[in-house]
């Protein structure tokens, strides 16, 4: 027995250096979709979004959760980088900034184009997994960044962005914030009224924010994959997709500490049973599945919506009134403005 014992960890070793493997082959044929970065944001708090200073080199950035060398290691083939701007820029600059910040992810794939290419479909993100590209999308973070206009909506959607996020960490006149839950907040509008009656075959694209994950400034990538297991076993395995948050949080877990340990977390999926098909389904065929089927519904050659949020609801001392003193008086329907959201937003539901 002695001489068996000494053995477990070779065994051991060698069981995980399997999982590992077999990760890594999925993960070349089906590469990692992730719902959520905010690299962006970095690029303008260190740089002011001047991409070619020398330090903003994203072949060589090291105080980054994300550069290319780690993408390349995560096996990253599509991600959403976040447009993201504070909610203190509600009711002030919020267009502008997220207008720059659009602009800023246009640029990395203008400037890197041999790993990256900005896409707005669910074909081209196939056709850069082929390329071996980094399929590049836009998710505005936070409906404070509209300000309440459809127009900006809509304008936003024709420069790339296909997902927005109701709100962040505050407020809007037409939905409220995560903080009401807490009680840190007070609810304005009761919810999302009629919106969220209007969602079907979204995902949960869980964030790896370690007060998340285990309500503590600890967390590990086991505890990743337990809220992963819950979700399976809840929603299913066909709800199941990834919003690691990086760059974004200030705390990730032990084994997750940039986009390069991807393959680690699929390890640890594959040790926990998961049959290869749900775990592709995890990395890329869940989002890809809900992404055509939104495509399917969309009607961009329907009537866009025109009427506008009521004067009254809107806040800010500085704003003008052009349009509301000239124009017809209306009784916007309830929900107007979420259920014209409902039509571009695609589904994704970030933990």
């Amino acid at each position: 027995m002695q001489t068996v014992w000494w053995l477990w960890p070779l065994v051991a070793l060698c069981s995980g250096d399997q999982f590992r493997g077999e990760a890594e082959k999925i993960m070349r044929a089906t590469p990692v979709i992730d719902g959520h970065n905010d690299l962006p944001w970095q690029l303008l708090t260190m740089f002011n979004n001047q991409l070619q200073e020398k330090a903003a080199d994203l072949t060589s950035l090291t105080q980054t959760h994300t550069n290319i060398p780690k993408l390349r290691a995560g096996f990253v083939g599509a991600q959403f980088w976040s447009a993201y701007t504070p909610c203190d820029t509600q009711n002030k600059d919020a267009v502008r900034r997220i207008l720059e910040q659009i602009d800023v992810i246009h640029r990395m794939c203008q400037m890197y184009p041999e790993t990256f290419v900005c896409v707005t479909n669910s074909t081209g993100i196939r056709q850069a997994f082929q390329e071996g590209r980094v399929a590049s999308l836009i998710g505005v973070e936070g409906g404070h960044s509209i300000d309440s206009s459809l127009g900006v909506l809509r304008a936003l959607y024709h420069l790339g962005m296909r997902y927005l996020t109701l709100t962040h960490s505050c407020n809007t006149p037409w939905a409220d914030n995560w903080l009401v839950d807490t009680g840190e907040d007070q609810a304005q509008s009761q919810g999302l009224s009629e919106f969220g009656q209007n969602q079907t075959g979204s995902l949960v694209m869980v964030n790896f924010y370690n007060d998340y994950v285990s309500c503590q400034q600890q967390a590990t990538l086991s505890q990743v994959a337990d809220h992963l297991d819950h979700i399976k076993k809840v929603a299913g395995a066909g709800a199941v997709g990834f919003g690691g948050d990086y760059d974004g949080v200030s705390r990730l877990p032990s084994g997750l500490e940039d986009v390069s340990k991807y393959p680690d977390l699929v390890a640890e999926l594959l040790r926990r049973r998961w049959t290869e098909a749900e775990v592709r389904g995890a990395l890329a065929d869940n989002l890809l599945r809900v992404f055509e089927a939104v495509e399917q519904v969309s009607d961009h050659a329907g009537t866009p919506e025109e009427v506008p949020i009521p004067l009254g609801e809107l806040q800010g001392s500085c704003r003008t009134t052009y349009g509301y003193s000239e124009a017809p008086s209306f009784h916007p329907p309830p929900g107007a403005l979420l259920a014209s959201l409902s039509t571009i937003l695609l589904g994704l539901c970030l933990l």
